[in-house]
Order: C-alpha cells, then sequence, then structure tokens
C-alpha cells in the first residue's frame, strides 16, 4: 500500500467486509434482510474488481476512444449517429464490444462464462 494509508488496503478493507456478510450476516439471516445481505456482497464484488482490473480498463478504454478519434463516450454516440465512422464501422463494433466485455467482466463475470465474446 502506497503511503499516505497503512494497512489495511481498500481492497483488504472490501474483501473483509464482504467476507463478514457472506458468512456471519447471510448464514443468520432470512427473507428482507438476507436478500439485501446478498445485494451488499454483490455490491462488494463489483467494488473489489473494479479496484483490482479499474484503471487498466480505464486506459484501454481511453486508447479505443483515441483510435476512434474522440474524447468520450458521447462523442462516440455522436460520431455514430452522425456516421462519421461508417467507414470503420466494423473496428467500431471490435471497439464497443471490448468495452462491453471490460463492463461485464466487473459488473458480473458470470454473464461472460461460456460466452461467444465474438457475439457480444
Amino acid at each position: 500500500m502506497a503511503a499516505p494509508h497503512d494497512a489495511p488496503s481498500l481492497a483488504q478493507i472490501l474483501e473483509a467486509v464482504r467476507e463478514w456478510i457472506e458468512t456471519d450476516v447471510m448464514s443468520q439471516t432470512s427473507g428482507r434482510l438476507h436478500f439485501h445481505a446478498r445485494v451488499a456482497v454483490n455490491l462488494l464484488s463489483t467494488a473489489e474488481r473494479e479496484l483490482a482490473v479499474g484503471p487498466l480498463q480505464l486506459a484501454a478504454h481511453q486508447n479505443r476512444l483515441d483510435e476512434l478519434g474522440v474524447s468520450d463516450d458521447r462523442m462516440l454516440a455522436q460520431a455514430i449517429r452522425d456516421g462519421a465512422l461508417d467507414d470503420r464501422m466494423e473496428r467500431v463494433r471490435e471497439l464497443v464490444r471490448a468495452s462491453v466485455v471490460d463492463k461485464l467482466a466487473v459488473a458480473n463475470p458470470k454473464y461472460l462464462r461460456g460466452a461467444d465474446r465474438s457475439t457480444l
């Protein structure tokens, strides 16, 4: 962990809270509280994944936008609507698909298991 923060790291904190909810809270609850505990576990798991790969995904996403000559997703959407990228539409699909896969890898990697990524 880099200064100025000491142990535990943010990743360790998220993991500890998630594991506590999974083992102690969920095993002792039912109904609505159990459901909300499951939601909390899912959110913490998402946060852990984003913390682990978020900076790499951000850089990759920015590289994809740069390749297409736009600065952000809004400009990409506008360029697609305007037809400015029609001559490179297959490449646009590839790059957008890569961004969707990155998002799913963080939000819910189960959606990617066994999937033919070329159809995503």
